[in-house]
C-alpha cells in the first residue's frame, strides 16, 4: 500500500530554514513524480514545487523560487524541501504527494497528484 509520511516541521524564526522530508513506502519512489503543497486555514491548497521522477525537472511556485529546493533520493525512497529564508506568509501545513504515471523528465500538472500524506506544520515566528 502506497504512504507517504511527512516530517521536519516545527517552528522557526523569520528568516530560518527548515527541511522537510518526504519517506515513501509500499512502492519504488522512482516510478512517481512528487509534488510539494501547502494549506492555510480558510484558503486553498497551493502547490509549492514538484520533482520529476528522474530529478531533472523541478517546478515551484513564484512565492518560494529563490528560497526552497525540492530534491529526492530514490535509493532511500525520500524527498526533500529545503526551506531557506523562511516568512511567516510560509506558515501552513505542508504535504507531499505522489502522481504516478508521469513522465520520467517532466512534473505532471498540480491536478494529477494523489496520495497524500498527513502533513507536517510549519510556523514561521519571531
Amino acid at each position: 500500500q502506497l504512504q507517504l509520511v511527512e516530517s521536519g516541521g516545527g517552528l522557526v524564526q523569520p528568516g530560518g530554514s527548515l527541511r522537510l522530508s518526504c519517506a515513501a513506502s509500499g512502492f519504488t519512489l522512482d516510478y512517481y513524480a512528487i509534488g510539494w503543497f501547502r494549506r492555510v486555514p480558510g484558503k486553498e491548497r497551493e502547490g509549492v514545487s514538484c520533482i520529476s521522477r528522474s530529478g531533472g525537472n523541478t517546478n515551484y511556485a513564484d512565492s518560494v523560487k529563490g528560497r526552497f529546493t525540492i530534491s529526492r533520493d530514490n535509493a532511500k525512497n525520500t524527498v526533500y524541501l529545503q526551506m531557506n529564508s523562511l516568512k511567516p506568509e510560509d506558515t501552513a501545513v505542508y504535504y507531499c504527494a505522489a502522481a504516478a504515471g508521469s513522465r520520467w523528465n517532466r512534473c505532471p500538472l498540480w491536478g494529477d497528484f494523489a496520495s497524500w500524506g498527513q502533513g507536517t506544520q510549519v510556523t514561521v515566528s519571531a
